[in-house]
């Protein structure tokens, strides 16, 4: 069941309306369309001289929200004073953000206002708003961390050091570990954003996800030719596999280089599946000095 659902206009205002305490806005959801899965366009080509076709491709389109909004006199704003806030939370043309929360789920997504329908000459004013995503699903809230290497904690009070002479306090535990799971639960398929930090000369970095036999393989001597220098100590580099946002990026002395050159032309840009997907990562020398991180968001083909 849904929760609630909060908008965030272009000027970063946010209204959040409670299917169950409407009274808190002033607004009532009526109705929402367009919180499903959206509609695939499936391209078959048809076989003259037998039954069937052949399929050829699929997509997703974009996604059309339509809410159906009544106003409630909350008190001090009066439902005309309420009706006209939609002006103000869902203007056309302008971007906005919507967040749904369900009871297992939470889902974001982007759009723009189409029409904002309001039904003034009415006993019972309402407005149906039409709202078009660019992207196709919903994603969420939070970003996915899966570490595979760094520091682990093991101080705690109280302690002591019975040495006057040995430091036999232990503050944490460095740990390298080149092999981790990274656990999806979305419904649809994505990329992922990969961190890697180094704390010292590190030759001929490889990534692979042994759950699809898929690599990316970042060439030494094409980063040497293109920065002077191979993967030393204080570099950052960052790895996008976002459907229509790829790049790798080397961070070095404050400044932001793209080394998407440096990449081999065999190359795959990861996708993560529902369930277990094991990534792992090697170098021809320096391997632990690298602290690697995997992050990304769930995505949803519908609420």
């Amino acid at each position: 069941m849904i929760q609630s659902v909060t908008v965030t206009n272009h000027l970063g205002e946010s209204l959040t309306m409670e299917l169950r305490s409407p009274e808190k806005s002033g607004f009532f959801i009526r109705g929402i369309d367009g919180l499903g899965p959206s509609k695939a366009t499936v391209n078959i080509t048809e076989i003259l001289a037998a039954d069937g076709g052949f399929f050829n491709s699929s997509r997703v389109g974009t996604r059309n929200i339509v809410m159906d909004i009544g106003f409630m006199d909350g008190g001090f704003d009066s439902i005309e004073t309420i009706r006209q806030k939609t002006y103000k939370f869902f203007p056309p043309k302008k971007e906005l953000t919507i967040e749904v929360v369900t009871d297992n789920r939470i889902g974001v997504t982007t759009g723009y206002v189409e029409t904002n329908e309001p039904n003034i000459f009415s006993k019972m004013q309402t407005s149906m708003i039409s709202i078009i995503c660019p992207r196709s699903f919903f994603y969420g809230k939070e970003i996915i961390q899966t570490t595979f290497s760094g520091i682990d904690s093991a101080f705690s009070f109280p302690w002591e050091n019975p040495s006057l002479t040995l430091s036999l306090i232990e503050f944490g535990q460095v740990y390298i570990d080149t092999v981790r799971s990274v656990f999806y639960t979305g419904d649809e398929s994505t990329g992922v954003t990969i961190y890697v930090s180094f704390l010292g000369a590190v030759n001929d970095l490889s990534i692979h996800n042994a759950t699809t036999g898929e690599s990316m393989e970042i060439s030494s001597d094409k980063l040497i030719e293109l920065t002077g220098e191979d993967f030393q100590y204080g570099d950052h580099l960052i790895i996008s596999t976002l459907r229509g946002n790829k790049y790798i990026h080397l961070i070095r002395d404050g400044l932001t280089v793209n080394i998407l050159n440096t990449l081999d032309v065999l190359s795959d840009w990861f996708r993560i599946d529902r369930g277990d997907n094991v990534f792992l990562y090697t170098a021809d020398s320096g391997l632990a000095n690298m602290q690697f991180v995997i992050e990304h968001r769930i995505v949803y083909g519908g609420l």
